[in-house]
Protein backbone atom coordinates (compact mmCIF):
# COMPACT_ATOMS: atom_id res chain seq x y z
CA UNK A 1 0.00 0.00 0.00
CA UNK A 2 1.43 3.51 -1.01
CA UNK A 3 -0.75 5.88 0.54
CA UNK A 4 -3.38 4.26 1.78
CA UNK A 5 -4.06 2.82 -2.22
CA UNK A 6 -3.18 -1.01 -3.35
CA UNK A 7 -0.96 -0.64 -6.01
CA UNK A 8 -2.89 -2.81 -8.36
CA UNK A 9 0.08 -3.45 -10.81
CA UNK A 10 1.36 -6.05 -7.74
CA UNK A 11 -0.66 -8.91 -6.77
CA UNK A 12 0.06 -10.46 -3.65
CA UNK A 13 -0.36 -14.30 -2.68
CA UNK A 14 -4.29 -14.83 -1.65
CA UNK A 15 -4.41 -17.77 -0.01
CA UNK A 16 -7.84 -19.85 0.00
CA UNK A 17 -9.67 -21.90 1.95
CA UNK A 18 -8.32 -24.84 1.13
CA UNK A 19 -4.48 -25.49 2.96
CA UNK A 20 -1.24 -24.70 0.80
CA UNK A 21 -3.96 -23.23 -2.46
CA UNK A 22 -2.60 -20.05 -3.67
CA UNK A 23 -2.96 -17.91 -6.21
CA UNK A 24 -0.07 -15.64 -7.34
CA UNK A 25 0.39 -13.91 -10.08
CA UNK A 26 1.59 -15.91 -13.58
CA UNK A 27 4.45 -14.14 -14.91
CA UNK A 28 7.29 -15.13 -17.33
CA UNK A 29 9.76 -16.71 -15.11
CA UNK A 30 7.12 -19.57 -15.00
CA UNK A 31 7.07 -20.36 -18.48
CA UNK A 32 8.60 -23.57 -18.77
CA UNK A 33 6.14 -24.73 -15.70
CA UNK A 34 3.41 -23.01 -17.60
CA UNK A 35 4.13 -24.71 -20.96
CA UNK A 36 4.69 -27.98 -19.21
CA UNK A 37 0.70 -27.56 -17.64
CA UNK A 38 -0.13 -26.72 -21.33
CA UNK A 39 1.45 -29.28 -22.36
CA UNK A 40 -0.02 -32.54 -20.39
CA UNK A 41 -3.71 -30.80 -20.71
CA UNK A 42 -4.14 -29.87 -24.44
CA UNK A 43 -6.99 -32.54 -24.74
CA UNK A 44 -8.54 -31.60 -21.38
CA UNK A 45 -8.40 -27.62 -22.69
CA UNK A 46 -9.91 -28.11 -25.80
CA UNK A 47 -12.84 -31.03 -24.61
CA UNK A 48 -15.36 -27.99 -24.67
CA UNK A 49 -13.88 -26.34 -27.61
CA UNK A 50 -12.70 -23.92 -24.89
CA UNK A 51 -8.59 -22.85 -24.38
CA UNK A 52 -8.00 -23.69 -27.89
CA UNK A 53 -5.45 -20.90 -28.13
CA UNK A 54 -3.48 -21.94 -24.96
CA UNK A 55 -3.42 -25.86 -26.19
CA UNK A 56 -2.11 -24.83 -29.71
CA UNK A 57 0.84 -22.70 -28.07
CA UNK A 58 4.31 -23.81 -28.29
CA UNK A 59 6.71 -22.83 -25.81
CA UNK A 60 7.38 -19.43 -27.50
CA UNK A 61 4.20 -18.91 -27.25
CA UNK A 62 3.42 -19.39 -23.85
CA UNK A 63 6.82 -17.02 -22.78
CA UNK A 64 5.25 -14.22 -25.26
CA UNK A 65 1.69 -14.39 -23.16
CA UNK A 66 3.13 -14.60 -20.14
CA UNK A 67 5.57 -11.28 -21.03
CA UNK A 68 2.53 -9.30 -21.85
CA UNK A 69 1.52 -7.63 -19.05
CA UNK A 70 -2.43 -7.86 -18.56
CA UNK A 71 -2.50 -4.69 -16.23
CA UNK A 72 -5.33 -4.02 -15.25
CA UNK A 73 -6.14 -7.40 -15.62
CA UNK A 74 -4.98 -9.70 -13.35
CA UNK A 75 -3.59 -13.26 -14.52
CA UNK A 76 -2.86 -15.93 -11.94
CA UNK A 77 -1.49 -19.46 -11.19
CA UNK A 78 -3.27 -21.47 -9.03
CA UNK A 79 -0.44 -23.26 -7.01
CA UNK A 80 -1.03 -26.28 -4.87
CA UNK A 81 1.91 -27.08 -2.36
CA UNK A 82 3.71 -25.18 -4.53
CA UNK A 83 3.42 -26.63 -7.66
CA UNK A 84 1.40 -24.71 -10.70
CA UNK A 85 -1.86 -26.77 -11.37
CA UNK A 86 -3.86 -24.33 -12.99
CA UNK A 87 -4.80 -20.57 -13.46
CA UNK A 88 -7.35 -18.30 -12.83
CA UNK A 89 -8.06 -14.71 -14.71
CA UNK A 90 -10.03 -11.46 -13.97
CA UNK A 91 -9.88 -9.84 -16.61
CA UNK A 92 -10.74 -5.63 -16.62
CA UNK A 93 -13.34 -5.95 -19.85
CA UNK A 94 -15.21 -2.48 -18.28
CA UNK A 95 -14.17 -1.59 -14.65
CA UNK A 96 -15.82 -2.15 -12.25
CA UNK A 97 -17.45 -5.03 -14.51
CA UNK A 98 -14.95 -8.08 -15.07
CA UNK A 99 -14.66 -11.05 -17.18
CA UNK A 100 -13.42 -14.27 -15.22
CA UNK A 101 -12.00 -17.42 -16.36
CA UNK A 102 -10.35 -20.58 -15.06
CA UNK A 103 -9.09 -23.92 -15.47
CA UNK A 104 -6.95 -26.90 -14.11
CA UNK A 105 -5.06 -29.54 -14.77
CA UNK A 106 -7.36 -32.66 -15.26
CA UNK A 107 -5.30 -34.24 -12.52
CA UNK A 108 -6.54 -31.50 -9.99
CA UNK A 109 -10.30 -31.53 -11.17
CA UNK A 110 -12.94 -32.66 -8.51
CA UNK A 111 -10.74 -31.61 -5.06
CA UNK A 112 -12.85 -27.86 -5.00
CA UNK A 113 -9.36 -26.37 -6.05
CA UNK A 114 -10.91 -24.43 -8.85
CA UNK A 115 -13.94 -23.41 -6.82
CA UNK A 116 -11.64 -21.94 -3.90
CA UNK A 117 -9.12 -20.23 -6.12
CA UNK A 118 -11.73 -18.88 -7.97
CA UNK A 119 -13.56 -17.22 -4.61
CA UNK A 120 -10.43 -16.28 -3.52
CA UNK A 121 -9.51 -13.99 -6.85
CA UNK A 122 -13.44 -12.56 -7.29
CA UNK A 123 -13.17 -11.61 -3.15
CA UNK A 124 -9.76 -9.73 -4.26
CA UNK A 125 -11.83 -7.99 -7.38
CA UNK A 126 -14.62 -6.85 -5.11
CA UNK A 127 -12.89 -5.88 -2.15
CA UNK A 128 -9.55 -4.21 -3.31
CA UNK A 129 -10.69 -3.56 -6.98
CA UNK A 130 -14.21 -2.42 -6.06
CA UNK A 131 -15.54 -5.41 -8.73
CA UNK A 132 -19.12 -5.29 -9.08
CA UNK A 133 -19.85 -7.47 -11.51
CA UNK A 134 -18.22 -10.62 -13.05
CA UNK A 135 -19.07 -12.37 -15.61
CA UNK A 136 -18.11 -15.65 -17.23
CA UNK A 137 -18.75 -18.11 -20.23
CA UNK A 138 -18.78 -21.85 -20.56
CA UNK A 139 -19.73 -23.93 -23.63
CA UNK A 140 -22.20 -25.85 -23.36
CA UNK A 141 -21.41 -29.72 -22.06
CA UNK A 142 -19.11 -28.20 -19.70
CA UNK A 143 -21.26 -28.99 -16.33
CA UNK A 144 -18.39 -29.25 -13.93
CA UNK A 145 -17.26 -25.64 -14.74
CA UNK A 146 -20.98 -24.72 -14.80
CA UNK A 147 -21.21 -26.16 -10.88
CA UNK A 148 -18.72 -24.17 -10.12
CA UNK A 149 -19.88 -21.12 -11.01
CA UNK A 150 -23.18 -21.95 -9.51
CA UNK A 151 -21.64 -22.78 -6.27
CA UNK A 152 -19.99 -19.51 -6.00
CA UNK A 153 -23.33 -17.40 -6.09
CA UNK A 154 -23.37 -17.01 -10.47
CA UNK A 155 -26.89 -17.24 -12.60
CA UNK A 156 -27.24 -17.83 -16.36
CA UNK A 157 -27.41 -14.58 -17.83
CA UNK A 158 -28.02 -15.45 -21.19
CA UNK A 159 -27.49 -18.45 -23.51
CA UNK A 160 -25.75 -18.47 -26.98
CA UNK A 161 -25.66 -20.95 -29.45
CA UNK A 162 -22.42 -22.86 -27.88
CA UNK A 163 -22.41 -21.15 -24.34
CA UNK A 164 -23.67 -19.74 -21.60
CA UNK A 165 -22.65 -16.42 -20.17
CA UNK A 166 -22.88 -16.14 -16.33
CA UNK A 167 -23.27 -13.37 -14.10
CA UNK A 168 -22.34 -12.52 -10.24
CA UNK A 169 -23.35 -8.94 -9.22
CA UNK A 170 -20.80 -8.18 -6.46
CA UNK A 171 -21.62 -6.62 -3.12
CA UNK A 172 -19.06 -3.67 -3.11
CA UNK A 173 -17.39 -2.99 0.19
CA UNK A 174 -17.26 0.50 1.78
CA UNK A 175 -13.53 0.58 1.45
CA UNK A 176 -13.67 0.05 -2.51
CA UNK A 177 -16.58 2.33 -2.62
CA UNK A 178 -14.57 5.19 -0.90
CA UNK A 179 -11.65 3.98 -3.24
CA UNK A 180 -13.20 4.85 -5.91
CA UNK A 181 -14.99 8.40 -5.44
Amino acid sequence: MAGGRHDRRVLPELGTDIARLTLRALTAEQTDEYYALIDRNREHLTRYGDYRAPAASDHRAARAELLDDPYPSLRCGVHLHGALIGRVDLVAVDPPKYGFGYWLDHAATGHGYATAACRALIEYGATVLGATDVFAGVTHGNDRSSAVLTRLGFRAAEIFDTYTRYHRALAVSPRAYLARR
